[in-house]
């Protein structure tokens, strides 16, 4: 997958692609609809960097992760 057109498509294959990475319990909490083409180059950074751990991320990896998307969600 090309990530260098930020296209609603390509937006909601990295969020999915983020999500499966994190191994989450609730994964359903993270919807890529929340989520504006505006972060879209925020977004891309964190989906290259959880595809580079490959889901082997320490605590407060993961702790960053969820709360960079939760600030970057378009509701909080």
């Amino acid at each position: 997958m090309s990530q260098d057109e930020a296209t609603r498509e390509n937006l909601n294959r990295m969020i999915e692609s983020i999500k499966n990475h994190l191994n989450l319990v609730n994964a359903s909490v993270i919807r890529p609809d929340d989520y504006s083409l505006e972060d879209y180059d925020e977004i891309r950074d964190l989906f290259e960097m959880t595809e580079k751990k490959k889901g082997k991320f320490t605590m407060m990896e993961l702790e960053g992760i969820l709360e960079e998307l939760g600030d970057l969600r378009k509701n909080s």
